[in-house]
């Protein structure tokens, strides 16, 4: 299906202009929308108190945004293919409005799950984003704008995290939900001004089933991760978690098969080019979410241990922020290298700087500038990726599909980093010095989830081996659309 025209600029309103407004707005609400995966880590250790409830309980206000990102990612995708990308847009930008003021008024666990779980109904801002990108710039802005759009995940959550800490630290916590909500409202007004809605949907019947059994074997799964080390990973509920979840995704991938209108295309899915690119974005999900992990415990960990630097939770995020900005600053070299060479090309590059950013890491760890260096190579290299894999998604699917494909590229990257949380969590919790009487993780522990972080960036280059060679980057998929449904690699 060839792409659609792009949308004339608004009257007395230069086409460049007008493309430079609509990327703007876009990568504003991705920053946004990014900003929910720090908000709450200054406030963490604090939540019991504030909401009156264990410290396990507490932890839901985490893991139910996670859930909830999970579950709507896809489904919004879908939905943004049938009926509108901007639309859906909107709709999610008034979900994070509404989760972060009901967040604001909360003083108990029950509303601060909910307003957590509307936050997380948020998360396919960014696919959205970058679908309404496709149909709406012209094809030589395509590549930059995209790899912009897809690096605001990360931009949003490096420079989250020390505004969140200052918030924290100087003022009440409730502030931190209504400045996410402040923020919410602007992006929503911005895109209900200058960012059009596409004439490209795809229309047909939304598949209610196949997204139940989707949220039932997605949720079984990562909940069974995020939680396996609390509960114990031989407690029944986590195995009972994992056999639903291994019992239910074949069973859904069976069903979405055989039915006419999937919510997710997996014959599309199966094209060399999505497939290695979503498994890509695993592994990628896993190392980029290792450092967020590791760097900001070296940082906070009291300088008796021997490793560790005694920093506040705001200098940790201030020594993270850098990442995001070259996070940024990545997009346009991302885009050129895609532009002349490819994003298999562009995708594999990152991989190897990711892996020598953890090199790097392993190396040098002793000086607050040793992070600062190594984080940044670490952006570096994922900015590169987190720029291609849109890219190679648009390449390989028709127009009509777009919102629903980036939508699960999000979802694989989100997989990843669940993932990550849990083999890291192992790791530092058996690999453990005493303190003053309290375990804390040991230099080698942080050691290794370093090397397994850059074994799974190792792991992506191999990975990304394995796509087509170059193909234009969001060219339209007739080429793809001519390949066997069924293709894989064996």
């Amino acid at each position: 299906m060839p792409d659609a025209p792009v949308r004339p600029a608004e009257a007395g309103q230069p086409a460049a202009l007008h493309a430079n407004a609509v990327v703007a707005v876009l990568a504003l609400a991705g920053i946004t929308v990014s900003l929910m995966q720090t908000l709450v880590i200054p406030i963490v250790p604090e939540l019991p108190v504030y909401l009156h409830a264990s410290a396990s309980n507490a932890a839901w206000a985490v893991t139910a945004t996670l859930l909830a990102a999970a579950v709507a990612t896809p489904v919004a995708g879908r939905l943004g293919d049938m009926v509108g990308k901007r639309r859906m847009l909107l709709t999610s930008l008034l979900l994070l409005v509404i989760g972060s003021v009901v967040c604001a008024l909360s003083d108990s666990l029950v509303p601060m799950i909910a307003g957590r779980s509307l936050q997380g109904l948020a998360a396919a801002v960014v696919p959205l984003g970058i679908s309404i990108m496709r149909d709406e710039l012209p094809p030589e802005r395509l590549a930059g704008s995209t790899a912009l759009m897809s690096a605001s995940l990360g931009v949003g959550g490096a420079l989250g995290l020390p505004a969140a800490a200052f918030i924290a630290d100087h003022f009440d916590w409730h502030l931190l939900f209504w400045t996410s909500a402040a923020l919410g409202v602007i992006a929503l007004a911005l895109v209900l001004v200058l960012v059009p809605e596409s004439s490209v949907r795809g229309g047909g019947r939304f598949d209610l089933v196949g997204s139940l059994g989707m949220a039932v074997g997605l949720v079984s799964l990562l909940l069974a991760v995020s939680k396996g080390a609390d509960w114990g990973w031989a407690d029944g509920t986590t195995l009972g978690l994992f056999a639903l979840a291994v019992v239910t995704l074949p069973a859904w991938g069976v069903f979405e098969l055989r039915t006419a209108q999937p919510l997710v295309d997996l014959r599309t899915t199966a094209r060399r080019q999505v497939l290695f690119t979503n498994l890509a974005s695993i592994a990628f999900g896993f190392s980029m979410f290792a450092m967020a992990l590791v760097l900001p415990q070296l940082l906070q960990l009291p300088t008796q241990t021997g490793y560790g630097l005694g920093r506040s939770m705001l200098t940790a995020g201030l020594v993270m922020a850098p990442q995001g900005l070259v996070m940024m600053a990545t997009a346009p070299l991302s885009a050129m290298i895609t532009k002349s060479r490819g994003p298999k090309t562009t995708l594999m590059t990152g991989a190897v700087i990711v892996a020598a950013g953890y090199v790097v890491n392993i190396v040098l760890m002793s000086e607050v500038w040793h992070l600062i260096l190594s984080s940044c190579v670490i952006g570096a290299g994922v900015g590169f990726a987190y720029g291609a894999m849109p890219a190679l998604i648009m390449g390989a699917v028709p127009a009509s599909e777009t919102a629903a494909a980036n939508s699960l590229n999000t979802l694989m990257r989100s997989i990843g980093t669940s993932v990550a949380s849990a083999v890291a969590g192992v790791i530092l919790s058996q690999m453990t010095i005493s303190l003053g009487g309290h375990a804390l993780p040991s230099e080698n522990g942080f050691k290794v989830v370093m090397a397994i972080g850059a074994g799974a960036a190792l792991l992506a280059f191999l990975l990304a081996s394995f796509l087509p060679r170059h193909r234009p980057a969001g060219a339209p998929a007739a080429a793809a659309a001519a390949e066997p449904s069924a293709e894989t690699v064996a």
